[in-house]
Order: structure tokens, then C-alpha cells, then sequence
């Protein structure tokens, strides 16, 4: 169990096809999201150096596969307790993602988890009651939101002024309308419930960026929709033109682990 007073963040694997994250909080860690198969969550963990045994818990921010494809057997398989709004745990007995323990939490109500203050709040995302989440320590904020439609004013509020944030920007518009993907489903993701686009993400900077950030991870990036390597241009571009190049960038993989990020140490 980590008893250490640190505080930070692992990005085990981001986009489409699953995503998960440990919180590290001074008094144990949390996965946030178990969107790969147990399985390989226990390789991505095994990658990054952090014992399966080691998690206190989990923390769902909705039903998507992409987010709860290991979770029932994760959990299970190390008697964790997974923490999910009323509405995602019926989706859940829907589609049968639910693990033996279980708990509920409500959207702008705050609790403690392993040292950390957490409050999660809704998003506007085409599942049922998607969160967001803060999580706050020794004065430092670290908040997540990675699949939302548009940034409102309660996401704005909520994310503004992190020490750390992770923020998606999920597509290029240009690379989506171009690509080979029902009309739909496009029309699903550039609507307010689909998925945040680069340049609406790279806008959103100019107000979410204060005083008190310090990195910056870019997330769920589309394989077929958006391009790495244009995203870090764009990216470092609107930091430049923010005067903000003292901020740590970096985008998130679906292959492999990111680097632990520490705000306390």
C-alpha cells in the first residue's frame, strides 16, 4: 500500500480502445477507469511498476466499454470496490460490468479516498451520467475529463486552476470528416455530447490554465481522426502564444504507459 504522502498520476492507456489511470493519493491508489481487459491492466501495471495489490479502489466515470471492459474481473479478482453514480451502476447491471463490491457516489458531491478530497462532476457526454473527476492534495489539484462534447461552464469551472490537468482532445475535424466513418457517428462526435476536438481543447487553455498549473496531458486521442504529431504542434503552439512554455506537456498513448506524474513527492 502506498503510505508515502505522494500524490500524482500514471495514464496507463488512453482512446478508443480502453483507458485507465492510477491516482496515487498519500494514503493508497485508486484506478480510475478499468477500460482493458484484467489481463492487461495487470500488464500495464506490471509496466509501470505498480503491484495490482497495491489498488484501493476504483472510481468508473461511465458505462462505455472503452472505460469498464475489465472491471467486474479486476475488481473481483482483488476484492476492490468500485465507485460509479447510481445511473452508471444500472447501466452496469444492464451490460454486466458490475464487480461484487460496489458503491455509489453522486455528481457535486465530495468524498475521501485514500488522503485525497475527490468530487466528481457531470459532463456532457452521450452516456449515461459521465463524471469528470478533481482530486486535491496539499493544496494542489489534479482534475480529469476525457470524454465530453463541449466544454461547459461547470467543466470549466471544475478543471480551471490544476496543478495537473488531463484534458481530451479527442479529433481533428478535418481528419474526421475525411475518414471512412458512418455519417452518423460523425455527427455523434462533433455534437455537444460527442467528443472534445484539438483546437476546442487548445481554446479552452487560455481560461483552465492559472497560476497554479504546472502540466498538461492531452487524452483520448482518435487513432483514425487525429494525428499525434500535429496535436503536439497545435499544442505547443497555443502554450507559446499563452506565454505558458514553463507548462509539461504530454499527450497520452493507447499503447503504452505514460511516465508517473508527481505533484507531491
Amino acid at each position: 500500500m502506498n503510505r508515502s504522502g505522494k500524490f500524482g498520476i500514471t495514464v496507463l492507456g488512453s482512446g478508443s480502445g480502453g483507458n485507465a489511470s492510477v491516482i496515487h493519493g498519500p494514503e493508497g491508489r485508486l484506478l480510475l477507469d478499468v477500460g482493458f481487459s484484467a489481463k492487461e491492466m495487470e500488464s500495464r501495471l506490471e509496466k509501470a511498476g505498480i503491484e495490482p495489490d497495491s489498488i484501493r479502489a476504483i472510481l468508473i466515470t461511465h458505462g462505455h466499454t472503452d472505460h469498464t471492459k475489465g472491471c467486474r474481473t479486476f475488481a473481483d479478482r482483488h476484492g476492490l470496490c468500485a465507485y460509479f453514480t447510481a445511473a452508471t451502476r444500472q447501466e452496469g447491471e444492464r451490460v454486466r460490468f458490475l464487480p461484487e463490491r460496489q458503491a455509489v457516489i453522486e455528481p457535486g458531491s465530495a468524498f475521501t479516498l485514500c488522503g485525497m478530497h475527490i468530487e466528481p462532476f457531470t459532463l456532457p457526454h452521450d452516456a449515461v451520467d459521465t463524471v469528470g473527476f478533481t482530486f486535491q492534495v496539499s493544496g494542489k489539484k489534479l482534475g480529469v475529463a476525457t470524454d465530453l462534447g463541449h466544454l461547459n461552464l461547470l467543466a470549466r469551472q471544475k478543471l480551471k486552476g490544476c496543478a495537473l490537468l488531463v484534458l481530451e482532445s479527442n479529433h481533428d475535424p478535418l481528419l474526421l470528416q475525411a475518414s471512412s466513418r458512418p455519417i452518423q457517428l460523425k455527427r455523434r462526435i462533433l455534437g455537444r455530447h460527442g467528443h472534445l476536438s484539438n483546437r476546442d481543447a487548445l481554446d479552452a487553455l487560455e481560461e483552465l490554465l492559472t497560476l497554479e498549473s504546472e502540466e498538461l496531458i492531452l487524452a483520448h486521442l482518435s487513432r483514425e481522426c487525429n494525428n499525434r504529431e500535429l496535436l503536439e504542434e497545435l499544442a505547443k503552439e497555443a502554450l507559446a502564444n499563452l506565454d505558458r512554455s514553463d507548462i509539461l506537456l504530454e499527450i497520452a498513448s493507447q499503447e503504452h504507459p505514460l511516465a508517473t506524474r508527481w505533484l507531491v513527492e
